[in-house]
């Protein structure tokens, strides 16, 4: 019986640290999901960039400028922006998120949009992302059946007439992909003269951060340069240091790391006070406290490992439907795997010091 509560005790820190962590993961994972998809080895940004669905604006003509920078090869402008997405079936309405690229320098890379790239120059058209929350209705499954999905994006009449597969983060539930002329007409007031991001192209073979130094001394002020490595770190930094998010699950794994450690460390006080007279014993004959010592951080060890296996089948289950769920990418890897089971080990590890306070103090003279 005391086996059973020591490995539910484990097994409970083991689950509540998986989730956590396989929470942040997700939000790591999520917030990349376009950037990934960005056909640049440069990009220019805002100085007001937060993340990818808050860019601020970009001058047109910088991206232009750059250009002349040596090692340039080609430029391509990125407009995105949240919509109000009206759903084809019950005609509610739900903020999405827009992309709109240059049918002919695209600029981000969707395999499976190569046979419809040409349908999206005609006003209008979007394409639709199929791992949008099903709140924006069922939309591939009405293009499935063979009907002409119409509705409407801020109030303006558009057709989907291709799918792709992106996904979702905790910033964007959907995402829609339209031409740069259509991208104007959802929104009237945009000004002609800005971008949300503007993205560049190497020549093959030259030095990114030579070329990137060379764009920074180049252009004016208004518009930060950046690698694309630089543009994926800005953006997890936003989500682990400007948003509470980070330090949320941060904290959450924490918390299992203290339950399991009390857990553990009661059960193993436990044990050695019912078996006192036993250690005492082993004292008594000759054996030294480190052999003693050895004998419970064993037993502290077989625990982590028998409580890990059942917690990490147990996420292994709750990590596919939170991510049918949520349209997170939750992602049971190795490396997180290994990053637990060391946690759980430590944990429990801490524990038995702890509790070897008890045995260190006890006399063999009082216990008999």
């Amino acid at each position: 019986m005391r086996l059973a509560v020591a490995l539910a005790g484990v097994a409970f820190a083991v689950v509540l640290m998986f989730m956590q962590l396989g929470f942040q993961d997700a939000l790591y994972r999520s917030a990349l999901t376009i950037p990934l998809r960005l056909e640049a080895d440069i990009v220019l940004v805002s100085p007001r960039y937060s993340y990818i669905a808050s860019t601020g604006r970009v001058p047109r003509r910088r991206l232009y400028q750059a250009l002349a920078v040596p090692g340039v090869r080609a430029v391509s402008p990125f407009y995105a922006e949240n919509v109000e997405w009206k759903n084809p079936r019950t005609g509610l309405t739900r903020a999405m998120f827009a992309i709109g690229l240059d049918p002919v320098r695209r600029g981000m890379d969707f395999p499976d949009l190569e046979s419809h790239w040409n349908e999206i120059r005609y006003p209008d058209v979007v394409f639709y992302d199929v791992r949008s929350r099903p709140e924006f209705g069922p939309v591939p499954a009405m293009m499935a059946a063979g009907e002409d999905v119409v509705t409407e994006v801020n109030r303006h009449h558009v057709t989907v007439k291709g799918l792709f597969q992106l996904g979702n983060s905790f910033g964007i539930d959907g995402t829609i992909v339209t031409s740069d002329l259509t991208f104007f007409r959802l929104f009237p007031g945009w000004p002609a003269g800005v971008l949300s991001l503007g993205l560049i192209q190497i020549e093959p073979g030259a030095d990114v951060e030579a070329v990137r130094d060379a764009l920074a001394a180049t252009l004016a002020p208004d518009v930060q340069v950046l690698t694309r490595q630089q543009l994926f770190d800005r953006e997890l930094g936003f989500w682990a240091a400007t948003t509470p998010i980070g330090y949320v699950f941060t904290f959450g794994v924490v918390m299992g790391l203290i339950v399991g450690s009390i857990v553990v460390y009661q059960i193993l006080f436990a044990d050695i006070s019912d078996h006192l007279p036993e250690y005492a014993t082993l004292k008594a004959v000759g054996y030294t406290n480190r052999y003693l010592a050895a004998v419970v951080l064993s037993e502290a060890l077989l625990l982590s490992v028998l409580g890990f296996l059942p917690g990490g089948a147990v996420c292994l289950w709750l990590y596919g439907l939170t991510s049918q769920a949520t349209g997170l990418p939750m992602i049971l890897t190795p490396g997180l795997a290994a990053m637990v089971l060391l946690l759980t080990a430590g944990m429990c590890m801490v524990s038995g010091l702890i509790a070897l306070r008890k045995l260190r103090s006890a006399d063999p003279a009082e216990v008999f």
